[in-house]
């Protein structure tokens, strides 16, 4: 179809479609689906190869948060049996990142709840940092701690800290039914305040609130404007005991069609699929790799991801390869312009320069080459939706899935799905090992 071919041929120039051509993918039908994916596909491959990037969740303080967002478990006045602990000490969560890092895991991301961070946090999570790259400097840590204050940005760049993530969640026109104790602009001014100060700036997306198409795409351009490095794409877990319980709006296709335009919009930035991958994907997610090039291994913050087994396994059957420590996330030119604005990095190979040591596709390359030698949740804000670690539970407990009104039940219908979201219930500050 002429739309695709149009969309095709701007993503593999790195261009930017228009705001009508976005929605336009959003619009179309089941049977066009495969060639949507075939040619967001192609503009996967065309700057990242086959690579996957692979991501790991350390929750260090779960629950217990000041702020209102409806979509999260740790929420205010939220009745999800999700667990509830202060700080983990820095030894506890580089032992959990240690069992990410031996899955294949290249980034951490430390995620702590709550509305932002004080002096003393900024402490805490300076230490857990230091403990971390102390048994692996090459890892990167990405640090997800709610609202920023002036200067704890430079505090963590300072720290070690190579990313920072505050998600957008949704547009601006629609953030105040979502969240009223902060406000959107709060939200980009802590992305810009970590952009500034050296950070590669990872912010995304919530899809599955009861937004409209118009809402995504507003969302979607934002990031792009913003300048993230890495666009997580979460998909809303309707959580029992929160607001949105019910919004199961969701279906494997529609989220597809959401990371191929999302795919279609950053066509050279990390897009990665985060929290709701299993729910909402299910056996459809080796599709999404052919259009996302980083996802989470194992568990997220307070729910279950599949094995860390089985996603490695899905990685390889689905013919592609887990990115290595040594190979820049980014392409090449957007791997130098991240070390110009960051002084570092960016998503590229830990400690490297320019556009990071290792391969990255560049421009003018073969589409389907897998690259070519180069030179490198606080407020529910996180880098998927809510969760965490915390303290063992009886196996009856632990054993307990959430319920929610699936997307396959007729409107109006009084049938649940109780096999869907499973709150967790082990890693780190537990006595069961964690799923990576």
């Amino acid at each position: 179809m002429d739309l695709l071919d149009t969309l095709t041929a701007k993503g593999l120039r790195g261009e930017t479609p228009t705001r009508e051509e976005a929605l336009a993918v959003l619009a179309t039908t089941d049977d066009e689906l495969l060639d949507v994916v075939a040619a967001a596909g192609r503009v996967r491959r065309r700057w990242f190869g086959r690579r996957v990037k692979l991501n790991y969740l350390v929750n260090l303080k779960s629950g217990l948060c000041p702020e209102d967002c409806s979509y999260c478990s740790q929420r205010l006045g939220s009745k999800a049996e999700i667990l509830k602990y202060t700080w983990l000490k820095p030894g506890q969560a580089a032992e959990a990142a240690r069992a990410g890092v031996s899955g294949g895991a290249k980034r951490v991301c430390l995620v702590a709840s709550g509305r932002g961070p004080t002096d003393r946090d900024i402490d805490r999570v300076t230490d857990t940092v230091a403990a971390i790259k102390e048994a692996d400097p090459a890892v990167e840590i990405c640090a997800c701690l709610g609202l920023l204050s002036d200067n704890q940005a430079e505090r963590l760049k300072a720290a070690g800290v190579d990313a920072y993530n505050h998600n957008l969640n949704t547009s601006e026109g629609t953030y105040g039914d979502i969240a009223t104790t902060h406000t959107y602009a709060d939200r980009v001014d802590t992305v810009q305040k970590a952009h500034g100060a050296g950070l590669s700036a990872c912010s995304g997306l919530i899809a599955g609130m009861g937004e409209s198409d118009e809402d995504l795409v507003d969302v979607v351009f934002a990031l792009r404007e913003l300048g993230s490095d890495s666009v997580p794409v979460n998909f809303l877990i309707p959580f029992e005991g929160t607001p949105l319980a019910k919004e199961w709006n969701l279906s494997p296709q529609r989220c597809l069609r959401i990371l191929a335009m999302v795919r279609f919009v950053n066509p050279d930035t990390e897009v990665r699929i985060a929290g709701g991958r299993e729910v909402h994907l299910r056996s459809m997610q080796p599709l999404g790799l052919h259009l996302a090039n980083s996802i989470f291994l194992g568990d997220y913050l307070t729910s279950e991801g599949q094995a860390g087994q089985t996603d490695l396994d899905m990685i390889a059957d689905a013919g592609f390869e887990v990115e290595g420590v040594g190979e820049s996330t980014l392409p090449r030119h957007r791997a130098d312009i991240a070390a110009a604005a960051t002084g570092g990095c960016g998503t590229g190979a830990p400690g490297g320069a320019g556009g990071g040591c290792g391969t990255a596709a560049v421009p003018g390359g073969s589409e389907d080459a897998d690259a070519a030698a180069g030179g490198g949740c606080g407020t529910g804000s996180g880098c998927g939706p809510c969760g965490g670690h915390g303290h063992a539970v009886p196996a009856a407990t632990a054993d307990r899935a959430v319920d929610g009104t699936a997307a396959t039940v007729p409107a109006g219908s009084d049938e649940v799905r109780t096999d869907l979201v499973r709150v967790r219930r082990r890693g780190a500050g537990t006595e069961l090992a964690p799923n990576a």
